[in-house]
C-alpha cells in the first residue's frame, strides 16, 4: 500500500524544517560513533575502575576488549508497581548477555516517580522537570563511555520520554527498550469513575474510596487505564525500539522473562560490530516520529505526548509543532476505546489483538512509514507478529485477521470515528490542545461564562460551595512551566464531571496540563503563552464569555481585542516555592520553554 499523501505531506514539511538541525544531530553521532568503542581508549587505570566490581568471568571477557558490553539504565524502584517488576531484571539481563559471550553493566539509575501519588499534591510540581532530570541521569550513567549498546528500564509517565531523550544524547549507541507489563484488570473502569464522582458529592467517604482504588491499583504492573504510561509502551513498540508485541505481556510470567533475555540478544545483534548496526539516532529519524503520532492518535493517547514528543524530536535534531499533530489527527481514524476513550483497559486491547493488529491494520492503509529502521532491522512487518513460547523458545506469529473484540479494537474499515479527535485550538486565547476523542460530539463546542481560579484547591472550594452548578468555563491559569512546573490537574475530573453530569455545560481552559486520563470533560489544556508568560489566559475575568470549538479548532475570549489588551495582566498571589524539593528546581522554571517546544529545560 503506497503512502497516504497526507501522511506524506506532514512527513516532509518535518524534514524540511529540520534539515539543519537533523543534519548537526547526525553529524555529531557520526564522529561519536568514529571514536569508539570506547573501552579501547580508557587508560588501564579507567578500565580497572570499570570492571571492577564485576565477577571474575564478566572481568576477563572486559580485559579482552573483544566482546560487547551492555549498558543498563534502570528506574526501579518499588514504588511504582509499574517499575517493581524490575528489580530482578538486571540478573535475567546479565545471565543472558553471559551466555551470549558478552557482559552487561547496570550503568545508573534514574529517579522514577509516580504521578498517582503526587497528583494533586505539592510533589507534583516536580513531575514535569523530573523528564529532565532523568535525561541527564541517563547520561551520567552512560558517560562512562565503556558501552556498546544500552537497554533501557522504564515505563511511566516522564521516565521513558526521559530515557529517550538520555538515550538520543548518545545516539550512536543502539537501545531496546525493556517493558514490564501492565497489571491484572482490577474492577472496571466505569465502576471507579462511578465511586470518584461519588466521593466528590460527599455520598461516599474515604474508606469506600480507598477501596474502591485499591481494587483498581492492586498489584505489580503498570496501571491499566491507557494514561501517559501505556501510551509510551504503545510508542515505544511502533517506533521501532520495543521487541514485537513486548509492550502489554504481563509481569512475573515466562513470556516476560522470555522477552527480557530475548531483547538481550537483539541488542547484541546490533552493535557496531555486527551486520545490523542499529544506533537509537538513525531508528528515531522523522519517519519513526511521524508512525509515533500517528499511532497515538489511532489509540487516543495521552495528550502529554503533545509535550513529550517534541521534547524527543528535539533530542534528536527534529522539529515537530502542534499543526503537526493537528494534521496528522485528522488523516488518522481512531480504532481503539481504551478508558479514559472507553469501559476497556490495556489488557482487552491486548487480548484483542493489541499492537499487531493496530500496526497491519495502518500499515495496510498507508498511514505508516514502512522504510524505518527499528530494532529488529528495516521495515514494521515483523511488528505484525506476536510473540508466543513454543518450549522455552519465543516464535513470532502472525495475529488473527479479525479484531477478538471490536468494542475495544477495530479493522481500519470500521473505525470509531474517521480522526484520532486531537485538535489544536487557536485563536485570542492563544493555542492549545483538545482531546476529543472521549468527549461526547454535542460538547466539542462550549461557550459559557467563565470562572476564573489560580490554583486547584481554590476550584474544588468553589464546587463544595455549589458555586460551579452552571453552565461555565472553568480557567485554571499559573498552572504552566514558568509558573509551577506544569502539574496534572487531573484531580480536578471528577468535580468537573459531577457538574456536567448535572446538566452544565462546562469545560476547562488551563495553561496546565490534564494528563494522560483526559476524558468526558471537554478540556483546552497546554495554553501557550502561558500566563506566567504574558499570555492572553492571564486577563480573562469572571464572567467573560468563553468559547472552546474544538469544531472549528479555535480558543476564544468574547472581549473586544482593545479591551483585552488594556487589561492588566494577572499576578501569580503565591508564597515561595519550598518544600517538597520545589526550591531546587527554580533554575528549570525560569529556563524552561513553552509546552508548544516541549517544557523542556535541557
Amino acid at each position: 500500500m503506497s503512502l497516504d499523501a497526507r501522511i506524506a505531506n506532514v512527513t516532509n514539511a518535518i524534514v524540511e524544517r529540520s534539515r539543519s538541525g537533523r543534519a548537526r544531530y547526525l553529524d555529531g553521532i557520526a564522529k561519536a560513533a568514529a571514536d569508539g568503542p570506547y573501552r579501547a581508549a580508557l587508560s588501564c587505570g579507567n578500565l580497572a575502575h570499570g570492571f571492577a566490581g564485576c565477577g571474575g568471568h564478566d572481568k576477563a571477557l572486559l580485559k579482552g576488549q573483544a566482546v560487547p558490553n551492555i549498558g543498563i539504565i534502570t528506574a526501579y524502584n518499588d514504588m511504582l508497581s509499574a517499575h517493581q517488576p524490575y528489580e530482578g531484571y538486571p540478573e535475567i539481563i546479565r545471565q543472558a548477555a553471559r551466555e551470549a559471550g558478552a557482559v552487561a553493566q547496570v550503568a545508573g539509575g534514574v529517579p522514577a516517580m509516580c504521578d498517582g501519588v503526587t497528583q494533586g499534591r505539592l510533589g507534583m510540581e516536580l513531575s514535569l522537570f523530573s523528564r529532565d532530570v532523568i535525561a541527564m541521569a541517563a547520561a551520567i550513567g552512560l558517560s562512562h563511555d565503556m558501552f556498546d549498546a544500552a537497554l533501557y528500564l522504564g515505563i511511566c509517565d516522564k521516565i521513558v520520554p526521559g530515557l529517550v531523550i538520555g538515550a538520543l544524547a548518545f545516539g550512536h549507541l543502539p537501545a531496546v527498550f525493556v517493558p514490564a507489563g501492565p497489571m491484572p484488570s482490577g474492577i472496571s473502569n466505569d465502576e471507579k469513575a462511578r465511586v470518584r464522582g461519588l466521593y466528590a458529592e460527599g455520598k461516599v467517604g474515604r474508606a469506600e474510596l480507598l477501596e474502591s482504588e485499591s481494587a483498581s491499583y492492586h498489584s505489580p504492573g503498570t496501571c491499566t487505564f491507557y494514561g501517559t504510561a501505556n501510551s509510551n509502551q504503545m510508542l515505544m513498540e511502533i517506533m521501532g525500539l520495543h521487541l514485537p508485541g513486548s509492550s502489554f505481556v504481563p509481569p512475573n510470567t515466562p513470556l516476560r522473562e522470555a522477552l527480557t533475555r530475548a531483547a538481550v540478544s537483539q541488542a547484541l545483534a546490533i552493535t557496531r560490530s555486527s551486520n545490523g548496526y542499529a544506533p537509537i539516532g538513525h531508528v528515531l529519524d522523522e519517519k519513526a516520529f511521524v508512525n509515533g503520532i500517528v499511532g497515538l492518535n489511532a489509540t487516543g493517547g495521552s495528550t502529554n505526548h503533545a509535550i513529550h514528543l517534541v521534547a524527543m524530536a528535539k533530542a534528536a535534531g527534529i522539529t515537530i509543532t502542534w499543526d503537526d499533530f493537528d494534521q496528522l489527527s485528522a488523516a488518522t481514524p481512531l480504532l481503539c476505546r481504551i478508558y479514559p476513550n472507553g469501559s476497556a483497559d490495556v489488557n482487552h486491547f491486548h487480548a484483542a489483538g493489541g499492537m499487531a493488529f493496530l500496526i497491519r491494520e495502518l500499515r495496510g492503509r498507508g498511514l505508516l512509514h514502512d522504510d524505518v529502521l527499528t530494532v529488529m532491522g528495516s521495515g514494521l512487518s515483523e511488528y505484525e507478529k506476536e510473540p508466543t513460547l513454543v518450549g522455552d523458545e519465543i516464535v513470532w506469529r502472525p495475529i488473527e485477521e479479525a479484531s477478538g473484540d471490536e468494542s475495544v479494537l477495530r479493522p481500519i474499515a470500521r473505525p470509531f470515528q474517521e480522526d484520532g479527535g486531537l485538535r489544536l485550538l487557536d485563536g485570542n486565547l492563544g493555542r492549545a490542545v483538545i482531546k476529543v476523542s472521549a468527549v461526547d460530539r454535542e460538547r466539542w463546542v462550549i461557550e459559557a461564562p467563565a470562572r476564573v481560579f489560580s490554583n486547584q484547591d481554590d476550584l474544588e472550594a468553589a464546587f463544595r460551595a455549589g458555586e460551579l452548578n452552571r453552565d461555565v468555563v472553568v480557567v485554571v491559569r499559573f498552572q504552566g512551566p514558568k509558573a509551577n512546573g506544569m502539574p496534572e490537574l487531573h484531580r480536578l475530573t471528577p468535580s468537573l464531571a459531577v457538574v456536567q453530569k448535572r446538566g452544565h455545560k462546562v469545560a476547562l481552559v488551563t495553561d496546565g496540563r490534564m494528563s494522560g486520563a483526559s476524558g468526558k470533560v471537554p478540556a483546552a489544556i497546554h495554553v501557550t503563552p502561558e500566563a506566567c508568560d504574558g499570555g492572553p489566559i492571564g486577563r480573562i475575568q469572571d464572567g467573560d464569555v468563553v468559547r472552546v470549538d474544538a469544531e472549528a479548532g479555535t480558543l476564544q475570549v468574547m472581549v473586544a481585542p482593545e479591551e483585552l489588551a488594556s487589561r492588566e495582566q494577572a499576578v501569580e498571589e503565591t508564597e515561595p516555592q519550598f518544600g517538597m524539593g520545589r526550591n531546587l528546581f527554580a533554575g528549570f522554571r525560569a529556563l524552561v520553554g513553552s509546552a508548544e517546544h516541549g517544557a523542556s529545560a535541557i
